[in-house]
């Protein structure tokens, strides 16, 4: 990449998948009026769909006649094996279902849809096709029937085994991590620290200093409220907070309590007003009168919503603030997934919540996987029922499946975010008891996002550069996906990241374009960098943590991380 424009690998299909945000979900009234629409096209415009239906024969024709050149995508692992190229029955079955793709694809791109309704029909199709594609049957595996006959029936037994568990101890959900190697506080969340402050709705940690001296501002991380907050303090080579104590500064960490239905009234105001609470906690612990912060996706929302309730008081107790794969404006357009949203759809979702009194963590999990369902369905399917294998250790989706819930009255908060914009109309709409206004917010900025993010799909995140008052603005691309684009140390040889010397501009082509420069390794030493011009000078560490007023309590991780 140059100054002539950024050429971006976006990871192949695993982007195309869409970005829609969790906290929302999909009611199965669109996705049955998503396919009502198709209907409507198939059957109202005959000329067009025969078409493409003459085109699909003459594929078949070429299918069993041998002359079909279709083949997968050279990323396409699920026809990896050799079967699918050398058996005729296979091969024929694969070149039948590229066709079915290809045939929708090409008749898609036929139909005069408008931009929301094509966005709707391909991540529809996209999620019907997945479901039916060859590879996720028995039958119609190869490398499943090899593996049956290599291992006596033992791989079968074994995936019954693996589906019945998962039905009884995973809430239906098919397991994506062998959970067994994993423990929170042994060989997860370690960084030697104590809990110091504790309310109903969260604690306070700090992280016991590791340097000969420390920045003078600290340094408080504000997780979402989804899943727990020891993400930032994951595996050791992989630890946020272990990086940022030993480059010297005074870490603190804000760990939400996983709610349940006697919590259904905490809302993003309340929130807010424990962040306050635990900012004044870091305050009278540390003696400095500012703190930087730092806040990641829904965190990311609570965190500007502090930002514009402390503006709006003329509070400057907050000095730099770092705002990570978080999306404050909402649209539609965002991905195919997002044109789903609807109305109907967000007040369904509501209600649901509120009956419950919370949003379950289970259901985020089944919606995170429904996003990518190659990735984070099918690909388990096959490995853990039809292979009967266990599926692979890994910290991050040992983490990303240790979910928690979200209060009704935040859940219908986080869904007000997309019905009424507070955020992109500043100073008309109130939430969390105020009306929000960012462009009264000047604290100097830093904005990370990944480019194969589908949570928080990029250029979303990037519109945030452009809702906040402050002057000075740095806007980071990552190339990695949600979480990968966070827990990105240093060494990994492959890893970049874009960044403009500049303020980035209202354009986002004219960033990609004319500003962005392409780094190579990871961010975090930038970012580093960044927030120790804007830390304060060096001191002594102090003594002990906590202090006479805050005493040490627990040792991190705390409690609430085991709720």
């Amino acid at each position: 990449m140059t100054k002539a424009g950024i050429r971006l690998d976006t990871g192949g299909a695993t982007d195309n998948s869409g970005g829609l945000n969790p906290i929302v979900g999909v009611a199965r009234e669109d996705l049955i009026g998503a396919v009502g629409v198709l209907l409507r096209e198939t059957a109202g415009r005959p000329v067009k769909t025969l078409k493409h239906v003459a085109a699909f024969n003459g594929e078949l024709v070429k299918i069993v006649t041998g002359r079909s050149e279709l083949e997968p995508g050279p990323k396409d692992k699920r026809f990896a094996d050799t079967a699918w190229r050398t058996n005729p029955l296979y091969k024929a079955g694969m070149q039948y279902y590229l066709a079915v793709q290809k045939g929708v694809a090409g008749w898609l791109d036929d139909v005069e849809f408008d931009e929301l309704e094509r966005a709707r029909a391909n991540f529809v199709t996209g999620m019907i096709l997945d479901s039916l594609a060859p590879s996720n049957s028995l039958l119609g595996n190869p490398s499943a029937i090899k593996k049956a006959f290599e291992t006596g029936g033992g791989s079968l037994l074994k995936g019954l085994k693996n589906a019945y568990d998962d039905l009884t101890q995973n809430d239906g959900i098919v397991s994506q991590v062998d959970k067994r190697p994993f423990k929170v506080g042994e060989n997860l969340a370690v960084s030697p620290g104590s809990v110091i402050y504790r309310t109903e709705m969260m604690e306070l940690i700090q992280y016991q200093p590791t340097t000969e001296t420390v920045h003078q501002t600290p340094l408080m991380i504000i997780p979402p409220q989804i899943n727990k907050a020891y993400v930032n303090d994951l595996s050791p080579d992989k630890s946020m907070v272990r990086f940022l104590v030993s480059s010297g500064f005074q870490v603190f960490l804000v760990s939400w309590r996983n709610p349940t239905k006697e919590q259904a009234h905490w809302g993003l105001g309340d929130y807010v007003e424990s962040l306050i609470e635990a900012t004044d906690v870091v305050r009278s612990v540390t003696g400095s009168a500012k703190i930087n912060v730092s806040g990641a996706c829904s965190g990311g929302i609570t965190t500007a919503t502090l930002l514009s309730r402390l503006a709006a008081e003329k509070d400057d107790r907050i000095g730099a603030v770092s705002m990570m794969v978080c999306v404050l404006d909402p649209d539609a357009t965002d991905s195919e997934a997002g044109a789903l949203v609807s109305k109907h759809g967000i007040e369904m979702a509501r209600q649901r919540s509120a009956k419950k009194g919370i949003l379950e963590g289970a259901s985020l999990s089944r919606t995170f996987a429904w996003l990518r369902p190659n990735d984070l369905v099918w690909n388990y399917v096959i490995n853990n029922y039809l292979h009967g294998e266990d599926p692979p250790p890994f910290d991050v989706l040992f983490w990303n499946n240790d979910s928690t819930n979200l209060t009704a009255t935040l859940h219908s908060d986080y869904l007000r975010v997309y019905e009424d914009q507070p955020f992109r109309n500043p100073g008309q709409v109130e939430l969390a008891g105020h009306k929000v206004d960012l462009t009264k917010v000047t604290q100097d900025l830093f904005v990370v996002a990944g480019v194969t993010d589908h949570i928080t799909p990029w250029k979303a995140c990037y519109r945030l550069t452009q809702l906040i008052g402050s002057p000075k603005v740095d806007f980071v691309l990552s190339q990695a996906g949600h979480i990968q684009a966070l827990l990105n140390p240093p060494g990994n040889p492959k890893a970049k990241y874009f960044h403009s010397a500049t303020r980035p501009p209202p354009s986002i082509d004219d960033w990609m374009q004319k500003a962005a420069e392409e780094k190579a390794g990871s961010w975090w030493p930038f970012w580093k960098d960044w927030l120790a011009e804007r830390s304060g000078p060096l001191r002594a560490p102090p003594k002990g943590l906590g202090s006479k007023k805050h005493r040490p309590m627990e040792a991190a991780p705390g409690l609430y991380v085991f709720d």
